[in-house]
């Protein structure tokens, strides 16, 4: 196929860098049900096989008639600032020498703010002193998640950091022109010399995150 069409296949991930918002979008929507099929294959109450529609858009028990729909994991993204710097972290599973925004999935019972609030103190140390809900987006990696992101702030005087080892490799605080230029580079990817540290593509939420942090870093000093 790659010799027929002449091109060459490559990971979602790394592709995300080239796609327009379109493109993407419809790729990670089928990615993620595809997946979603391979996993539901079977009844949890049952155990007998499930079938999908003519549509894709959800499967069937037959014995018990329960439908199984697609589902997607709420996940909270967080920029953490202290007014002048933004918290940007990675893990291990990273590509080699991208950082981001902390993420981590909602619990049962948690609201969306408890959830920030959480997590920062969990991965970071940190407590929040203010947030404020930016965006959402769909993220098929490594499952379908919602994933929703959030502008946070924390005192000036309280910055100091307690990595968790068991969730991230690192942690730290970046200026404003260390994060601005890292949002000037291109796909690194294929370029080799990306210096320190990079950042998600464009198409991310942890991109937009940040990039609104660089255009506005009052932005994250609002009340939700």
């Amino acid at each position: 196929m790659e010799t027929e069409l002449k091109g060459s296949f490559t990971e979602l991930r790394k592709a995300l860098f080239q796609l327009n918002t379109k493109d993407a979008s419809l790729l990670t929507t089928a990615q993620a049900l595809l997946r979603w099929h391979d996993a539901h294959q079977f009844c949890s109450r049952s155990g007998q096989p499930t079938k999908k529609n003519m549509a894709g858009s959800k499967r069937v028990c037959p014995s018990n008639k329960i439908i199984y729909y697609p589902q997607m994991a709420p996940v909270v993204i967080t920029l953490v600032s202290d007014g002048t710097r933004c918290l940007l972290a990675r893990q291990s599973s990273f590509p080699k020498g991208m950082y981001s925004a902390l993420a981590g999935f909602c619990d049962i019972g948690e609201s969306l703010e408890e959830a920030v609030r959480r997590e920062v103190a969990e991965e970071v140390g940190l407590e929040v002193e203010r947030l404020q809900y930016s965006a959402s987006q769909h993220w098929p990696f490594p499952n379908s998640s919602l994933m929703i992101a959030c502008h946070a702030t924390v005192h000036p005087g309280q910055t100091e950091i307690q990595v968790n080892l068991k969730e991230l490799e690192a942690a730290g605080w970046f200026s404003h022109d260390e994060v601005a230029t890292a949002l000037r580079k291109n796909n690194p990817y294929t370029q080799q010399q990306y210096g320190t540290f990079w950042l998600p593509p464009k198409l991310a939420i942890a991109h937009q995150l940040i990039k609104e942090w660089v255009e506005k870093p009052s932005c994250s000093t609002l009340p939700a």
